[in-house]
């Protein structure tokens, strides 16, 4: 483990102080990873969806059976932990794995050099109110087996930042003993692959207030800050934080790596079929 739990949340602390926002940034590539932290990202989260994400496919193919998701992110580990020099690295965990010892997981994720968890896949992207979703909780591989993992990454030293998708999951995660809680809006909107159904920043701003409300009920010294859904520009993260009160910053992944290299690439293509010869 790079960095303690303790290190980390110093450095956060040191950030909350200065006034700057909390940024932290889902890498799907060495060279996506690379370049958010010369951009300054407190934090680095990789996980199976930022590889679906960078080939070309949906987010939301991290919670498809395409591939073992807690697999995946240790391979990723392979490729983004040697080039990361100065920044905590977290890995994104399939809580609800049946065949894995949680435990053992994430003691070595610890070994290999991860600082910190988060937990996704995650069955909080599944609608509440779907058949579906009920079945999942119904046997034994719902929302409380993320909350587990948290748990159990918590006491085994790790810095820990769950989604939370409710008031209710906001005071559960933090019961848990989460440091840093992500208020999440859904898929990110915008680009090739975004999503078009959201709600409106007004919205998410009334959502992630009540999130953060729910959490620091419980720890007032949970960190609190926002993803997703409609917000996917540095200007719409602005409006958020500019729109709560206690909300500290803002985690991107399609809206770090997926939207900025959609555009410079086709870009920069096109320039080069530009040249006049």
């Amino acid at each position: 483990m790079k960095f303690t739990r303790e290190a980390s949340l110093e450095r956060l602390a040191e950030t909350i102080e200065t006034g700057d926002p909390i940024v932290g940034a889902g890498a799907g590539t060495g060279i996506s990873a690379k370049f958010a932290e010369r951009g300054g990202v407190d934090l680095l989260i990789i996980y199976n969806s930022g590889r679906y994400r960078m080939n070309g496919r949906g987010s939301l193919a991290g919670l498809l059976p395409y591939g073992d998701a807690n697999e995946i992110v240790t391979e990723m580990g392979h490729e983004v932990l040697p080039v990361v020099e100065d920044t905590p690295v977290l890995a994104g965990v399939n809580g609800t794995d049946p065949f894995r010892d949680m435990g053992v997981f994430i003691e070595d994720l610890k070994r290999r050099g991860f600082s910190g968890v988060q937990n996704f896949p995650t069955v909080g992207l599944i609608d509440e109110d779907s058949q579906f979703r009920a079945n999942l909780e119904e046997t034994g591989m719902g929302y409380d087996e993320e909350v587990d993992m948290i748990r159990e990454a918590h006491e085994r030293g790790m810095l820990t930042c769950p989604y939370v998708f409710s008031k209710e999951q906001a005071r559960e995660m933090t019961e848990a003993g989460a440091d840093v809680i992500v208020s999440h809006m859904g898929l990110t909107t915008s680009g090739d692959i975004g999503a078009e159904t959201a709600m409106d920043l007004e919205e998410a701003a009334t959502e992630v207030q009540a999130h953060h409300d729910a959490a620091t009920a419980v720890d007032e010294d949970v960190v609190v800050i926002c993803h997703g859904g409609p917000i996917a520009q540095p200007d719409d993260a602005k409006y958020v934080l500019n729109n709560t009160d206690g909300v500290v910053g803002f985690f991107g992944a399609s809206s770090i790596e997926r939207l900025p290299t959609e555009g410079a690439i086709e870009n920069q293509a096109r320039k080069f079929k530009e040249i006049d010869f």
